[in-house]
């Protein structure tokens, strides 16, 4: 058997669940075994499999963690250094997260650089003391932004900044479909309209998802009067395509946020 420990503080127990139920679903086709203890004030997830399964479940293991330090990690940085203007939340939500998108294909270059599937792996010591580079570069784009804060008290001047970074994010997908009903969004891919189940989403919790889906077309299907469908629009411009209560009747100018 190959085994793997991977530790975190307990102060960070979002991180070990996630890791522990991702991989825990992600390699049981693998034959691995995947268990979850706290000691110590640490959080340990360990993970077995048979020596012939290794090469794909190291694959599976080095994905997973690459997720958890650019969402986890860099979000918790983000939140420690960025100094932004008071924009409505919905604003400030896409910003964040296109900040966590942006350029994210090197960021996984760099983790998966330094990053070795030893025995014992302490994420966070790994976090602290291998990716200062990391680190850096996100601070460099964070000190950007905040040198620039008092430009971006203008809502015109912010929103001109989240379109440049929306506009540089990698398409995550060529089209998805959005409908809105009382309970809230749910978000489906052209070949799962049937089966598909998604959980209800905010308004900020769809932007934030398209944001990180970063679709080529987008098929929104909602009310009028929608807020979120506007932002959308500006946002994504030409990529929108908005339809009124679900019909295929699509609606003309539809009002942006000014």
């Amino acid at each position: 058997m190959w085994e793997l420990s991977v530790s975190v503080d307990s102060k960070n127990l979002d991180v070990a669940k996630y890791i522990y139920q991702h991989l825990k679903n992600q390699t049981a086709e693998f034959g691995c075994v995947v268990t979850c203890y706290e000691q110590f004030e640490k959080i340990f997830v360990l993970i077995a499999c048979p020596k012939t399964e290794q090469a794909r479940v190291s694959v599976l293991i080095e994905r997973c963690l690459i997720k958890v330090i650019c969402s986890f990690y860099k979000e918790k940085f983000l939140d420690e250094n960025l100094q932004l203007p008071v924009h409505e939340n919905m604003s400030l939500t896409a910003f964040k997260k296109a900040l966590m998108s942006f350029d994210k294909e090197t960021d996984f270059y760099i983790i998966s650089k330094n990053l070795s599937l030893d025995k014992n792996l302490y994420l966070d010591s790994f976090y602290d003391f291998k990716l200062k580079t990391l680190r850096d570069k996100w601070g460099e784009l964070i000190t950007l932004a905040n040198e620039n804060s008092d430009y971006l008290i203008s809502n015109d001047a912010f929103f001109d900044l989240l379109k440049f970074l929306i506009d540089n994010l990698e398409i995550g997908q060529d089209e998805i479909s959005v409908f809105e009903d009382e309970n809230g969004y749910s978000i489906k891919a052209p070949n799962e309209f049937e089966e598909f189940e998604c959980e209800k989403l905010s308004k900020e919790a769809l932007i934030s998802s398209i944001i990180d889906i970063c679709p080529k077309r987008i098929n929104l299907f909602c009310k009028s009067d929608d807020v979120a469908a506007g932002f959308l629009s500006k946002l994504f411009d030409e990529r929108v395509n908005v339809y009124y209560n679900k019909n295929l009747e699509k609606i003309e100018n539809f009002s942006v946020l000014k």
